[in-house]
Formats: C-alpha cells, structure tokens, sequence
C-alpha cells in the first residue's frame, strides 16, 4: 500500500472461491476485511472477518457497511462477488430459479453498491466481479449470461452517477476458473463439461485461450486489488477481462 492507513473493504461472497481469494489479497496489504456469506470462511485468516448475511436482501448489505463502520470507522471498497452459475436451457428456466439467480447475481450489487454509496468516501472504489459471459452468449446459460450483461450495464451507469462523488465503479470479467462451485456446476447434463469437466477445461483452454491456459483465481484478486488501489484513480466504468485472451477487445 502507499501509506501506512489500515483501509477498510468489503467482500460479498468472501468465504470460498474467488471471493476468498480477493478477501486474502486485501489481507496481504493490510487491509480489514468483512466477508458477508451466509456460510463461515473456509479458513482462519488473519484481518478477514465473517459477517452472515443474505446477498439477495438490500437490508444485508446495509447492515455489513454499518458494522464495518462501527469496527473501523471507515469504508474504502465494496467488492460485489457473490453469485452462482447453472446452466439450464429455456425450456427448464422457471420462476422460481429466474429469481434467485437474478436476486443473488445481479439485484445484489444494486444493494450492495446503494449501501456501499452511503460510506464511501471521495477515493473509494466499487467493484463488481462479473464475467466475460456478460459479453458474449452461450447456449443453455441465457439466465445467468442476462444477470452478467445486466451486472455490466450497472458498473457502467452508476460510474458516471457515482463519479461526480469521488466513487470509481470497475468490473472484473473473468473467464471460466475452476472453483468448486464451476465445477459442480459443470457437472450438469445442460451444461458443456460432459462427463469430464476436468478434461473439457484443459481442452477450451488450448482451443480458446491466447496464453492456453485459464487464469486463476489468485489473478482476478490481483486485477481487484489493482482496481481499489492509487495506481487506477483514472480507471471507471470499465469492465475488464481476466481470461488469458480467450476473448480480445
């Protein structure tokens, strides 16, 4: 870090996977962290803290920013991380799975950005971690590539609304990473991995990817953590790909 203040950031979905990750970037640089999931962390890490809370309720997200300024005093970044994949073709998309998977991928960084909005600072930073699925359709994934295209739209409008304040608003666009979440999610007869999502990975890798490889989850960290920090005050609105090349722009 550039100074030697002990900033404060949030994470939604901290507990496992990606969110993790980030979590124990910020960590690394001195940062207090407060996880909110509705599940505990996976680990006992040093500066990470849990706070239950349901992504999908706009009442939780205010209540993890009021208990990070009770503890700290101040808020300097709100990372939207939480969020699930499953693929499922139109004819099996129902009410019911349409409005969880919206609810928790893309209705929670409206609350989380509103609540975080009302803490920020002049230099904080929003950022929101989306996926290159926001930028470009599959098949049997309509529901979850809409909630990531719509999760884009959102970085974009509210860095011009929330600019003139000081706030940047950034998206992180990975590629596939294989979390334990992807790759249960993989498993699905609807979803591309086939029987063997292992070797379907290491085979869109070569095919797809400009590097033949897939980054990983501790690179999406890295592209959070540069996004919050002094070196990107001039970078809002952007949504930006993690994925090794597999789609160029």
């Amino acid at each position: 870090m550039s100074n030697n203040i002990k900033k404060t950031a949030i994470i939604t979905g901290g507990n496992r996977g990606i969110g993790l990750e980030i979590a124990m970037r910020f960590a690394r640089e001195n940062y207090t962290v407060f996880v909110g999931s509705r599940s505990d962390l996976e680990m006992s890490v040093l500066n990470i803290h849990h706070v239950p809370m349901d992504v999908r309720r706009s009442t939780s997200h205010q209540m993890i920013v009021n208990h990070a300024m009770l503890k700290t005093g101040r808020l300097d970044v709100y990372i939207n991380n939480a969020g699930f994949s499953e693929w499922r073709p139109l004819s099996q998309i129902d009410d019911e799975f349409l409005e969880n998977i919206i609810d928790t991928n893309l209705k929670s960084a409206f609350w989380g950005a509103k609540a975080a909005a009302t803490a920020l600072g002049a230099r904080g930073s929003i950022i929101n971690v989306s996926s290159i699925a926001g930028k470009r359709g599959t098949a049997n994934n309509s529901a979850y590539v809409a909630t990531k295209f719509g999760m884009n739209g959102v970085t974009q409008a509210l860095a011009k609304e929330l600019g003139p304040k000081g706030i940047r608003v950034n998206g992180v666009c990975p590629v596939l990473i294989p979390t334990p979440g992807l790759m249960s999610a993989l498993e699905s007869p609807y979803a591309p991995g086939g029987e063997n999502p292992v070797q379907w990975m290491q085979e869109f890798a070569r095919a797809q990817s400009a590097l033949q490889r897939l980054p990983t989850g501790r690179e999406v960290a890295d592209m959070c953590f540069f996004l919050a920090s002094d070196a990107a005050t001039a970078i809002t609105g952007q949504n930006i790909n993690v994925d090794c090349g597999v789609l160029p722009q």
